[in-house]
């Protein structure tokens, strides 16, 4: 008989993408389930085996802390029969405030505890139940805050990335005077992106045939409009695209946050990037996203400032009259990824999950 695992996941991009990959990496091996919050629930809507737990964040405002506090509670108690019904073994965790009453309850069953932390600052739900958990799924072992008695916790995997990624790698780049760029900031779009990149955007196209791809969100999406029409850019707004990766082949540069999921996902498809870190993520874990990428030499990292558009046009208009340092970011990024693989990392979870 199978055994059943749940995967517990908030309602963010950088955790619902991996909770999928996971999903699809286990669900032939075992009965998976999968919790989120009201954020997460339209990426599982069509899964029979999704259940809603949602969690508020603790507020500031003593006239809410109560509400909230009760609510909180009465997460765990919901998480708790939840566990209990469907018998479940073992939990994998994504991480985030939203999966801290289901391994609260997970820990009061004597359940089976795995984390998974993809970033490079270790998050401060997975840094509350590392003495709890059997084990911790990251990318590198070398993360920020990590407490030294628990690194012989960490289990090493490969970015996990979805299945039809590793199939998608570029073919060739030809970055001439005709070309496609693709802005993503996040499954909320990035206000930054919106207002100050404009400047960088009408310089090249005065320079080049530009095409942009920009990710947006509805309050931004009627004035990105009027700007690009307006100056005659062809372009493609996209608040979330399920298959992004699908287009990359067509992309010939891309602007990006530092989420750990995009640039895993870039630089398995081989498409060259500068990462823009959000300053005010958690920790600043996004700095250390593109820092550790930046140091294989797999992109280029610029911090956001007042003078982002002048670098950001000078960096994109240098490939024109130099492809070296581009084709260098290349062939480092496919250096890497040259042993990933699907079946690899699959036997990697299933051998944790395992394990006694």
């Amino acid at each position: 008989m199978k055994e059943n695992i749940l995967i517990s996941t908030g309602g963010s991009g950088g955790h619902v993408v991996p909770a999928q990959t996971l999903y699809e990496h286990l669900k032939d091996e075992f009965n998976v389930f999968l919790t989120s919050d009201l954020r997460g629930s339209k990426f599982f809507e069509n899964n029979k085996n999704f259940k809603i737990i949602n969690v508020l964040p603790l507020t500031q405002n003593i006239f809410l802390l109560p509400w909230r506090v009760a609510i909180f509670f009465f997460s765990i108690l919901k998480s708790f029969t939840y566990l209990k019904s469907k018998k479940i073994k073992t939990i994998i965790s994504t991480g985030g405030y939203m999966s801290l009453p289901i391994c609260i309850s997970a820990k009061i069953l004597n359940l089976k505890v795995i984390l998974f932390e993809p970033n490079l600052v270790l998050g401060r739900s997975n840094l509350f139940f590392l003495n709890y958990c059997s084990s911790i799924l990251c990318y590198s072992e070398e993360i920020r805050n990590f407490p030294i008695k628990f690194k012989r916790k960490i289990k090493l995997i490969s970015p996990l990335l979805r299945k039809s990624v590793y199939l998608e790698k570029k073919d060739k780049n030809n970055f001439e005077k005709k070309i496609k760029i693709l802005i993503i900031g996040g499954s909320q779009g990035a206000d930054f992106f919106q207002k100050n990149l404009k400047e960088t955007i009408l310089k090249l196209s005065v320079k080049v045939e530009l095409e942009v791809m920009h990710q947006t969100n509805d309050k931004n999406k009627e004035n990105l409009k009027s700007f690009y029409e307006k100056n005659q850019i062809k372009y493609e707004l996209f608040n979330f695209k399920k298959n992004l990766y699908k287009n990359m082949n067509e992309i010939n540069f891309c602007i990006t946050r530092a989420g750990a999921s995009s640039l895993a996902e870039l630089v398995q498809i081989n498409l060259p990037f500068v990462a823009i870190p959000f300053p005010y993520a958690k920790d600043n874990h996004q700095y250390y996203n593109a820092l550790y990428y930046k140091k294989l030499n797999c992109c280029w990292m610029i911090e956001q400032n007042s003078n982002i558009s002048k670098d950001l046009f000078n960096l994109i208009y240098s490939f024109f009259e130099n492809k070296n340092d581009l084709n260098e970011k290349i062939n480092a990024m496919k250096k890497i990824t040259y042993e990933n693989s699907w079946n690899n990392i699959n036997q990697k979870i299933i051998d944790c999950i395992n394990e006694n």
